[in-house]
């Protein structure tokens, strides 16, 4: 039996709740994480191997290192656009471990992630890092897969020859089948139109302006969203509404699509898939909130704005459009009649072909070629409950409402705790400076004495010279003038 170790939020079988999705941050701050890694999980599940999810936390300890060695085979690494410097630290510290490692390390999908114009200057102050991180894989396996052409050729530049573009795990979920794209006939003020935003595409287009303008246009659109402050915001809510604030991205109660409860944080793929086969259109700025629509059949167009989703939708043949071309009264009736996934449909045989010889490469089996093609996957998760997506919380008790009373006590109780804390260290602080100052008077008050001593002391040093003087003055003055006349006589 093969142990396999994988780097993921959460295995694909567990059944978490909504708030332990929250609590304990499974998606690693993103819904597309899991996607990505469940679809790596089912295509390493063979009758021969024995996959387990490492969670995404690094644990680069000696004592971690030596455990993994002991228990399992190799270490699959599926990463997203981890060149990047926000990621430096954590990159750091998958490096470490891996360092220690004896057994095989393999890194699925990898990405730089810089502009879309793809200037990787950026990215100099990592550079170091980078290799590092190469050099350890590369130490461990025969190549290291990457996302597309600007990552492959990244790596070429820093000194790294065996590097193999395999695209991103989460389109092979269903292995050598791509689903078919659905057509739902012309977008009307009735379709159902699934839309997904990314903050960071703010500097590069005009995003809130084409949601506001499909909103008013698609009363059944629905935006989802895919980040853990999301996710908070759906299950706390906010007092955007009584205060009056308002941002243009929907980050708060306030806004329309939240206040009409419009959106909605999924968590597990499978339900996020599953909801999406629903839609009749996707598009937006988030690549794994597409596939997510591709993967169920709905025709769905990225807004690329980065790197990261202009080279998977170069690789894969996914439609895209420029999200700086855009204005904010784009129609996505006009994006989803342009859209053509013919290629996207013909290469997926192929790009298959590419990732199952990065495996082979590897010494890493498969379920499409080595195993029941996912059967036994799928069979076992459909007869899992797994959560569906999370919708705005109005108030009323939704299951959640011990979750949050215990969370607010919790945060209450640390809250306490740090207040009597800085009490304690304040009120230290306050006896060390009493301390001070009594000490400062003291001082004081001796320095004081000992200026009186020393005048006193001058005093009598200056009336024992005059003394000495009215007493040796004359003396003195006779002998000088002896010494003067006698030296005239001479």
């Amino acid at each position: 039996m093969k142990r396999i170790l994988i780097r993921s939020g959460k295995s694909p079988f567990r059944v978490a709740t909504q708030t332990e999705f929250v609590q304990q941050n499974l998606i690693g701050t993103n819904t597309g994480n899991l996607l990505f890694s469940d679809s790596a999980h089912k295509m390493l599940t063979t009758p021969g191997t024995e996959v387990t999810s490492n969670g995404l936390g690094t644990d680069p300890s000696p004592e971690r290192a030596a455990q993994i060695n002991e228990e399992y085979d190799v270490f699959v690494v599926p990463l997203a656009n981890a060149f990047r410097p926000p990621f430096h630290k954590s990159l750091d510290r998958l490096s470490t471990l891996i360092e220690q490692l004896t057994i095989p390390v393999v890194v699925f999908g990898v990405g730089a992630q810089v502009g879309d114009d793809y200037e990787v200057g950026e990215l100099r102050p990592i550079e170091a890092s980078v290799k590092r991180f190469a050099s350890a894989v590369l130490e461990r396996s025969a190549s290291i897969g990457v996302r597309g052409e600007l990552t492959a050729r990244y790596l070429n530049d820093l000194g790294f020859s065996n590097v193999d573009i395999i695209g991103c795990p989460s389109m092979f979920l269903y292995g050598d089948t791509f689903p078919a794209i659905r057509n739902a006939g012309p977008l009307t003020a009735d379709s159902r139109i699934a839309l997904n935003l990314s903050p960071d595409a703010i500097p590069v287009g005009d995003i809130s302006g084409i949601a506001r303008t499909a909103q008013e246009r698609y009363p059944h659109l629905t935006y989802y969203a895919q980040n853990n402050v999301d996710a908070e915001l759906l299950l706390w809510g906010d007092t955007t509404p009584q205060r009056g604030v308002e941002d243009p991205f929907p980050l708060q109660l306030s806004h329309p699509l939240l206040s009409e409860n419009k959106v909605r944080m999924p968590f597990d793929p499978a339900t996020w898939i599953k909801e999406l086969s629903t839609y009749d259109f996707a598009y937006g700025t988030r690549i794994h909130g597409n596939v997510a629509a591709l993967l169920a059949g709905t025709p769905s167009v990225v807004l690329t704005h980065d790197s990261r989703t202009l080279e998977l939708c170069r690789y894969f043949d996914i439609p895209y459009r420029p999200l700086s071309e855009l204005t904010a009264d784009t129609d996505p009736r006009d994006l989803y009649e342009a859209a053509d996934f013919s290629d996207l449909l013909k290469g997926h045989g192929e790009r298959f072909d590419r990732i199952t010889a990065f495996l082979d490469r590897n010494d890493l089996e498969n379920t499409y070629q080595h195993g029941d093609g996912g059967a036994a996957y799928e069979a076992r998760l459909a007869t899992l409950d797994l959560p569906a997506s999370l919708p705005v919380w109005d108030g009323s008790d939704d299951g959640h409402m011990r979750y949050r009373v215990s969370r607010l006590r919790e945060r209450i109780t640390v809250s306490d705790s740090k207040v009597a804390d800085l009490t304690r260290k304040n009120r230290e602080l306050r006896d060390r400076l009493t301390a001070a100052e009594k000490r400062e008077t003291t001082t004081r008050n001796e320095l004081a004495a000992l200026r009186k001593q020393i005048t006193a002391l001058d005093r009598r040093v200056t009336g024992i010279d005059k003394r000495v003087l009215v007493r040796v003055g004359p003396a003195l003055r006779r002998r000088l003038r002896k010494n003067k006349a006698r030296g005239e006589n001479g």
